[in-house]
C-alpha cells in the first residue's frame, strides 16, 4: 500500500497545455456583410432607444402636469425601458468581449 502511494507521489504532475483557440474569421461566407448589418442594427437600436427616451420623458411630463397618474406611470415605464435598451445596445460589444475573455480564462 505504501509502495503504491510512494509511486503515485513521485510521478510527475501532468499540467494541461495552454489551449488557444481563435474563431475562424473567414470560414463563413459573407461575414463582412454580416458584421456591417449587425453594426447598422446596433446603431439603429441605439437611435430608436434615445428617441423613445425623449418621447417617454415628454409623456411623463404631460402626465405629471395634467395630474394624470396613468399617463405619468406609462411615461416612467417608457423611460426605464428605453434607458435599459440604450444601455444594452451601447454595451453589447463590451459585454461580448468581457464574456469571451472570461470563457478563455476557464
Amino acid at each position: 500500500m505504501f509502495d503504491l502511494l510512494a509511486n503515485v507521489m513521485s510521478a510527475p504532475l501532468l499540467v494541461p497545455m495552454d489551449i488557444n483557440i481563435d474563431p475562424n474569421t473567414n470560414g463563413l461566407p459573407g461575414i463582412n456583410q454580416l458584421r456591417t448589418i449587425v453594426g447598422a442594427v446596433m446603431t439603429i437600436g441605439l437611435i430608436l432607444s434615445v428617441l423613445a427616451l425623449i418621447v417617454s420623458a415628454i409623456v411623463w411630463g404631460f402626465g405629471a402636469n395634467s395630474s394624470n397618474p396613468h399617463l405619468a406611470s406609462r411615461g416612467k415605464v417608457g423611460v426605464l425601458v428605453s434607458c435599459g435598451a440604450a444601455v444594452i445596445c451601447g454595451a453589447s460589444v463590451t459585454l461580448i468581449n468581457f464574456f469571451w475573455n472570461v470563457g478563455q480564462s476557464v
